[in-house]
């Protein structure tokens, strides 16, 4: 379980490396970044994970999502990992909602994506256990939040794993791919016509099946051009006011589906985390 530096920078009183590895889950090279803060020695601090969204890779967030200060003050390790497999031997699609850059966090069973889009496993298994054996993160303070593509993933894996985060967070997150084309392009295609097999991805079923968060916290522009057809927060909102989540979901007005959206709140995501993530 080993990997490679490809740069460390000096921020905010903690240091933002770079770090790729050859995962075995994908059997591709896989680069993440995490930002470390500074700490008294041999102390474990909390983690949040944050997934992006389409066409992103590890680098978006960690240029412009702001969130170094606020994980200093808060003595919180943050993880960006990528959003698919990349290489030439890695299939791809034409459009920007497929292959490449849009792995969906789902372990494909269609070929010819199942030999590397396994990113369920590689978020859930792997690069945590790396994370793990490499950094001095405490595994039983985690959090867990995400964006567009990577709020769909932060929802499905906290849903799927009950205990093993105790903060999730998401901003403008696809909460429904049973119900977007967005969606329907992803899981028709890496997991094939069987919709039945599609829920494990996709929030709303698996709270309707009886998933359940101890709470939540949404933020979703009111100006993003995806929110009706893509997006539909409000099935979100209707899904856990059925099963009794507490949940925040707010409306920014305004904000779009930019970083401009996501670095204007991530501090008050990352202070949210901490309260939950203390002790």
């Amino acid at each position: 379980m080993s990997f490679e530096t490809q740069s460390t920078n000096r921020a905010f009183g903690g240091t933002q490396g770079v770090y790729t590895h050859q995962s075995e889950a994908t059997g591709t090279p896989m680069t993440f970044s995490v930002f470390v803060p500074d700490h008294a020695p041999d102390a474990k601090l909390p983690v949040l994970w944050y997934l992006s969204g389409l066409t992103c890779t590890h680098a978006n967030v960690t240029e412009k999502g702001e969130f170094r200060a606020a994980c200093a003050e808060h003595g919180i390790i943050f993880i960006a990992p990528d959003t698919s497999p990349r290489g030439d031997d890695v299939p791809d699609d034409e459009g920007y909602d497929f292959g490449k850059g849009a792995g969906f966090y789902v372990d494909a069973t269609q070929e010819p994506w199942a030999q590397h889009f396994q990113m369920r496993r590689y978020i859930e298994d792997e690069l945590p256990a790396l994370i793990a054996a490499h950094f001095p993160v405490d595994v039983e303070r985690q959090g867990i939040t995400g964006h567009s593509m990577g709020g769909h993933g932060a929802l499905t894996i906290a849903l799927r794993n009950p205990g093993r985060f105790r903060s999730t967070s998401t901003f403008a997150p696809i909460v429904s791919p049973l119900e977007c084309p967005w969606g329907e392009k992803a899981l028709g295609g890496y997991l094939g016509p069987d919709r039945a097999a599609w829920r494990a991805y996709d929030a709303c079923a698996l709270i309707a099946d009886g998933a359940r968060l101890p709470d939540l916290l949404v933020d979703q522009g009111t100006a993003d051009g995806f929110l009706d057809e893509q997006l539909k927060t409000h099935l979100l909102t209707e899904a856990c006011a059925k099963a009794g989540i507490p949940a925040t979901i707010r409306m920014q007005e305004g904000y779009d589906h930019s970083y401009y959206f996501i670095s204007t709140f991530m501090a008050e995501h990352v202070a949210w985390h901490a309260e939950r993530l203390r002790g």
